[in-house]
């Protein structure tokens, strides 16, 4: 039997919804919220990255993290720094680095419930799938 595809894109947003709900909820405790931690969490992947470069690592318009990154720089988390010609760099605080650790813990007991229901190897083979799905490879 066929799989609706509007049922199975249902299904893939009704579980990014759980866990982004739980997520947002959950990173309270630590002082932020989702966007602002995922935006932390870009910042530290890639140091002295611009703009355009984290809007495209958090899913955003340029002008949507522009907004969030100059809360986060009023918060005393991210640094932004003149780069070459006129780019903005934008750097983790010492408090912003802080944030981002606890937010890693918050985030790993939320995923870790958010995905106790399936086997290792049931993990593995959905991680294959959505990245099959998205096009790309598997590492």
């Amino acid at each position: 039997m066929a799989v609706e595809l509007q049922i199975l894109g249902r299904a893939v947003k009704a579980a990014q919804y759980r866990q982004h709900r739980a997520l947002d909820s959950r990173l309270a405790s630590v002082g932020s919220t989702l966007a602002q931690w995922d935006a932390l969490r870009a910042v530290g992947r890639t140091p002295g990255a611009s703009a355009r470069e984290l809007a495209a690592a958090t899913f955003q318009s340029e002008q949507a993290f522009g907004t969030l990154a100059g809360r986060l720089v009023a918060q005393g988390l991210v640094d932004r720094r003149p780069g070459h010609g006129r780019r903005i760099e934008h750097h983790l605080t010492p408090e912003g680095s802080r944030v981002l650790k606890a937010g890693h813990t918050v985030a790993d007991e939320v995923l870790a419930e958010c995905f106790e229901g399936l086997t290792e190897p049931e993990r593995e083979a959905l991680l294959a799938l959505l990245r099959k799905a998205e096009g790309r490879s598997e590492g």
